[in-house]
């Protein structure tokens, strides 16, 4: 197992215009089952990731 350890000393890069993201965008994505953003960088609008939430009762 990776542990995950949460750093407030650091400030994440965007991996497109290597802006320091102090904030990250988001949206909900239109679905059926759960809820579905997608993540994106306020500066250049390129997508950084898509995540997925299921109810407790879709496992």
């Amino acid at each position: 197992m990776i542990a995950c350890e949460e750093r407030n000393d650091e400030t994440p890069i965007c991996p497109h215009c290597q802006a320091a993201l102090n904030k990250v965008s988001c949206r909900r994505l239109s679905s059926t089952f759960g809820k579905r953003y997608v993540y994106y960088c306020p500066g250049c609008k390129k997508v950084l990731g898509m995540s997925h939430r299921k109810g407790f009762w879709m496992g």
